[in-house]
């Protein structure tokens, strides 16, 4: 994906919509491409977490073992738990398609997050939103038994 496209793209993604042109340069331009064909394991669930992830195309699995916790598609970000709080992974992410990821490493989000307050309130917009939706199906599923 040359640099244009990856400006578009992620102009694209609602986590970093707001930002104006140049930034959204310097994140596409700070960004890594890989790929992964369908089955690759991304990273597993306690491992060290360093970058978070946009998928360019394709589908992940996030999961708990044999748990599914959500399937993203394209224009999905994944692995910023990590990068906010140091710790390790909470769940494995897989590859269900071959995918495209862009990669975003530690250093350079937190410099956007430091300097973008538009892309910190909607990941905290999109990670509360995660939360609400974890905690009705939690009930749900309390409910039933």
């Amino acid at each position: 994906m040359i640099l244009v496209q990856r400006i578009l793209f992620l102009k694209n993604v609602p986590l970093f919509s707001t930002m104006p042109p140049d930034t959204l340069a310097w994140v596409a331009e700070a960004a890594d491409e890989t790929s992964c064909p369908s089955g690759q394991a991304i990273f597993e669930k306690g491992s060290v977490g360093d970058r978070m992830y946009v998928i360019a195309d394709g589908s992940v699995r996030i999961h708990d073992g044999d748990k599914t916790l959500a399937n993203l598609p394209q224009g999905a970000f994944f692995g910023e738990l990590s990068i906010l709080d140091g710790e390790t992974r909470s769940a494995s992410a897989t590859a269900e398609t071959d995918c495209l990821l862009l990669v975003i490493r530690h250093d350079s989000f937190r410099r956007i997050l430091s300097k973008q307050f538009d892309v910190t309130e909607s990941l905290l917009k999109i990670l509360v939103r995660r939360i609400r939706e974890q905690s009705t199906q939690l009930q749900q599923t309390q409910n039933e038994n």
